[in-house]
């Protein structure tokens, strides 16, 4: 499908009508080519996007210098109207500064920041689809012990948050809790207990026997070929490094 491109007419049309500031002959104008063209209406909800995004500048008064050409320009524009007949109606506007700035904005946007936000969306994208893809998921399942229950851990490997997911726990007994471990490869240089696993979150459940909550993990997960599985055990509260418990949760990777 060929894509709409807007002439340097409209563009200037939808430069005035985002801004608010067609005089009535350009707005009928306006409305027709929009009846007549509902193309012209996408682009003007990108371009007040593309505004909304790029565009939103404090008043600010003009050098000494500018604003004087910008009086004296107003002041001759009676005595010179043979030759403002060959500028665009737009243009010849008595506009503030602030409106001169804007209306030069938009125009740059038409020109310019439709492509631009175009290819911002395209970056949202990618980064988004990067870090889905980077995105680390780990499902456990009960064992014996605990064999209806089940977890999931989503890591973000960048910025080293997680998020644990448990259902169907046993309840704990008191002075008890339970504790997520990450077990490494044998070779991985970190520094681990006796069973090669780093202490990852200390939890509790609920009467249900679920949790969900934002928990850090070590920075291992930044290289996922040296985690080799998770696991959760029940452990004594006062000592839970002590890592004495028999896994009640476990997924292999």
């Amino acid at each position: 499908m060929t894509r709409f491109t807007p002439s340097e007419h409209i563009q200037l049309l939808i430069a005035g009508y985002v801004l608010g500031d067609l005089d009535p002959g350009e707005a009928a104008e306006f409305e027709q080519l929009l009846s007549d063209n509902p193309a012209i209406a996408a682009e003007v909800a990108q371009v007040q996007t593309a505004l909304e995004m790029a565009y939103a500048p404090p008043e600010v008064a003009p050098p000494d210098h500018l604003r004087s050409a910008i009086l004296d320009a107003n002041i001759n524009r009676t005595s010179d109207r043979s030759t403002l007949q060959s500028v665009p109606n737009l243009a010849r506007k008595r506009l503030s500064w602030s409106r001169v700035l804007g209306v030069a904005a938009a125009a740059l946007i038409v020109g310019l920041g439709i492509n631009n936000y175009r290819l911002w969306q395209d970056l949202q994208t990618t980064q988004a689809k990067t870090q889905q893809a980077d995105t680390l998921a780990y499902s456990l399942q009960g064992t014996k012990v605990a064999n209806t229950a089940s977890a999931r851990v989503v890591v973000n490997p960048n910025s080293l948050e997680a998020v644990l997911t448990v259902n169907n726990l046993p309840p704990l007994p008191p002075g008890k809790v339970y504790v997520l471990w990450t077990v490494l490869e044998q070779e991985a240089p970190f520094t681990v207990d006796q069973k090669k696993a780093i202490l990852t979150e200390v939890f509790k459940v609920n009467a249900q026997g679920n949790v969900s909550q934002t928990i850090t993990v070590p920075e291992v997960y930044r290289s996922r070929e040296l985690v080799s599985k998770l696991a959760v055990t029940m452990e004594q509260a006062t000592s839970p490094q002590r890592h004495k418990g028999a896994p009640v949760l476990i997924t292999s990777l």
